[in-house]
């Protein structure tokens, strides 16, 4: 067992199954995965219900409706003008390319559908690899900054990693599964928040000390 494949066990052993990505249905997901840069997802969770109650979560209201209006709804996720420009960019990829059907995307390879998902503006590598896997449900492991922060601080990467270096290390040391690869990345974004942080890191408290090599960090990022 390799010291991700470890620091997995212990974490399932401790968190389980965290059910992410809250939604209900794939599209929800991948509008979510857009309104959640930048900012916390208690936001985009506001933005998502300011939709819904105005009868804007579906690919045709997000389509038809003025970008005026569709930036004043999404208002709680910020940078709401800019965002409101992503919604209406993917929903007319999604309707070209898959004509509003998620289930298009199953037989598609996933390098095709994750390059062709980067081509809509406002789609970048994380944000194509979380439509990726919680929406598609495609085998692919999403970077990041928790993950770049744990991965650096347990040693399993060089600080000056790559995204797609770093989401090799870890498919490589893991074995090609769904539920694994959501599994872990909510983890990491759990243990990210509460223990791992950006500034004075919790180590002593945090269930995932005994896998740090000698109980410290490597290097603190």
């Amino acid at each position: 067992m390799n010291a991700i494949e470890e620091f997995y066990r212990v974490a399932f052993a401790r968190y389980g199954d965290l059910e992410w990505w809250p939604a209900d249905d794939p599209f929800e997901v991948a509008i979510g995965a857009i309104l959640t840069q930048n900012t916390s997802w208690k936001n985009v969770e506001r933005a998502i219900e300011r939709l819904k109650c105005d009868g804007l979560l579906s690919p045709n209201t997000i389509s038809d409706v003025p970008m005026e209006k569709l930036a004043e709804a999404i208002r709680p996720s910020g940078y709401y003008n800019q965002k409101a420009k992503k919604l209406k960019a993917f929903v007319e990829w999604f309707r070209e390319e898959l004509d509003c059907d998620f289930s298009a995307g199953d037989t598609m390879p996933t390098a095709h559908l994750r390059e062709s998902l980067m081509s809509v503006k406002g789609i970048g590598p994380e944000t194509a690899d979380d439509i990726l896997l919680y929406a598609f449900e495609k085998p692919v492991f999403v970077v990041d900054a928790y993950t770049y922060r744990i991965a650096v601080r347990h040693g399993w990467s060089p600080p000056d990693v790559g995204y797609d270096e770093l989401a090799e290390i870890f498919t490589s040391s893991l074995d090609e599964d769904v539920f694994l690869y959501k599994n872990f990345h909510a983890i990491l974004v759990e243990i990210g928040k509460t223990f791992c942080t950006k500034k004075a890191p919790k180590c002593v408290n945090c269930p995932m000390k005994p896998t740090l090599r000698n109980g410290t960090p490597l290097v603190i990022v």
